[in-house]
Formats: structure tokens, sequence, C-alpha cells
């Protein structure tokens, strides 16, 4: 069993957490100590990923839990347009959980804080029956840039990044047979999600007028951005991006489009263009696809148009922490 103090060691010495000219303090005292830049705003976020609710330690790696705890709360400065500085890190652990484990999930979260270019400033360590990950991410956006959820308006194209369904599938077929069981690729969205910051970054440059991730899937993520902007949606089916199916995952029923709507932990960025921007909208940017899938309305209904042209209510069956 590790001591707090060796915990601390172990996780300093394994993340980056170096001081610079913007964390004057770090990790060690009781606080950290930044200094932000003239001409820039601040963009935290926060979030919890938690044992049971969030990941299963019988099937999900210690490296995927580490590395998904950094790309999901990472995921919502992406939203904005910011881009990453900075984490506070609050663990609370079991006593199993701090030796190999806590190896393999500090590997993981490294190799995250690495690829998105986080600092490690400070955090908290405690002891508990259950392991619950705790993060703030601190990131910078120059001054009125932030894309908002409330900017959407009728006439904008509606459009994603990537590919919807794919980690919803990951779950899916992780649940059934564990993670030697399946190629690496159909479990990779599930496990190791890539938050979109690039893209985010290149639409906060005046291009988009609404985004939000989806965290939640596309149907209950599409439902926030309409609310918070008071407007509607039309999407058509046959436009988005779906997952293509392995034939294990036919022979268990599963639905590319339900998993495209309702899936979530995609992380891909749902965001909001004037209409004129059509013609001038790249089919991919850095590598990351673009596809129109609908348009706002001024009806404050969201609609889906299936691929026979009928048109339904499209419902928010993604996720709901408090649905019973």
């Amino acid at each position: 069993m590790a001591s707090e103090k060796q915990l601390i060691a172990r996780t300093g010495g394994k993340l980056p957490s170096r001081t610079s000219a913007g964390l004057r303090v770090g990790i060690g005292d009781d606080a950290a100590v930044v200094r932000p830049k003239e001409g820039v705003e601040w963009v935290l976020t926060t979030d919890a990923f938690l044992e049971n609710v969030h990941f299963l330690s019988r099937v999900h790696p210690p490296e995927a839990v580490g590395y998904k705890a950094l790309a999901r709360a990472t995921s919502d400065l992406a939203a904005m347009g910011a881009r990453p500085l900075y984490f506070l890190l609050s663990l609370a652990l079991p006593t199993g959980c701090t030796g190999k484990w806590y190896d393999g999930f500090l590997e993981g979260m490294a190799r995250a804080a690495r690829t998105f270019g986080l600092t490690l400033a400070g955090g908290d360590t405690t002891r508990s029956t259950l392991a619950a990950v705790n993060l703030t991410i601190i990131g910078e956006i120059d001054r009125g840039q932030a894309v908002l959820r409330s900017g959407a308006r009728p006439g904008n194209l509606i459009c994603v990044s990537g590919t919807l369904g794919e980690a919803e599938l990951g779950l899916q077929l992780l649940q059934r047979r564990g993670p030697k069981k399946w190629k690496k690729e159909l479990l990779r969205k599930h496990l190791y999600p890539e938050p979109r910051l690039h893209l985010g970054q290149w639409l906060a440059k005046g291009r988009a007028t609404a985004m939000i991730d989806t965290s939640d899937g596309l149907s209950t993520d599409l439902r926030h951005l309409c609310e918070s902007s008071g407007v509607g949606a039309k999407l058509w089916a046959a436009k988005i991006p779906k997952v293509a199916l392995p034939s294990e995952a036919q022979k268990i029923g599963l639905d590319p489009l339900r998993l495209a709507l309702d899936g979530g932990d995609d992380y891909e960025l749902l965001f909001t263009l004037p209409k004129r921007m059509q013609r001038h909208l790249p089919s991919a940017v850095r590598g990351v696809p673009i596809t129109v899938i609908g348009e706002i309305t001024r009806e404050k209904r969201i609609l889906l148009v299936d691929e026979a042209g009928r048109t339904r209510t499209l419902l928010a069956r993604g996720w709901e922490p408090f649905r019973e």
C-alpha cells in the first residue's frame, strides 16, 4: 500500500508538471499560481469519472481509464474553441488501485496530457472504496472568441465531425466479451477518444455560430444546443455519418442509426454555421471529416427525416445520469 506522499511523488514523476512562465507555482504547494496572458480569456471546466458509472474495472484497462478521464474533460475545451493549458487532478482510490493499476492509469493520463498540451498544476488524493477521478481543466482563448451553445440561428447548417456511434459500439462489444476478444480498432473510440481541439480552434475563428461536443449522444446534445439557442432543428438520417458494423455487431441486432443518434462518448463536435459558408466548407480539417447533417429551424421542435422522406420527432435518448 502506497502512502499519499508516495502517490503524489509518482504522479508528479509521470505526468507533465514542470512550472513555466504561465505556471508560477505547481504541484507540491497548497495551491497553484497561474499568470494569465493579456488579451485572452480563461475557459474552465470540470468533470467526474467514476468507477461503475463511467468505467468498469473488470473490463477497462487502467491505461484507458487514465487517458479517457483527461480526454473527456478536455473535449469541453474543444467545444468552446479553447487551447488547453493546465489541469487539476483529484483522486479517490481503493488501496488495491495504488500499485500496478495506478502506474497504468498514470501512463494513460500522461499520454493524454502530452497529446493535448496539458500540464498538471495540482490536485488531491484520498482513499475510497471505489475509484473516482475528478478533473478541472484550464484553457485559454482570444478575448470574445469562445463559441457558445446559444448562438444557433434559423437557417444555420448543422454539422458534425467524424463518425458517430463508434464509441457506443465499442462499449457494447466490450461488455459482451472483454477487451481481448475484439480488434483494437473496434474499441479505440470508446477507450481512447480524441477531443477535436484543432477543429474547435479553427471553428472559433468566426466560423461556428454554436457548438457542443457529442458526449451524451447526438439526439441529446442537439437538444441541449437547440434549447440554449431557442431554436429547433431538422436532421437528415441519410446524411449522418454512421459507424460501419462488423458482422458480430450485426448478429446481436445493433442499429447504426440508433448508435449514431443515442450513443454517447464519441466526443465529436456538433456545430452550426451560416448557410453562406457551405460552399467554402472543407470536407475535413486536419484529417477530421466534416459532414452537414441538417438545418436549424424557427419552430422549436427537433425532427428527423428518414431515408424514405418520412418525418418524425427526434426524442433525446442519449446519456442522462439521473434517468431511472
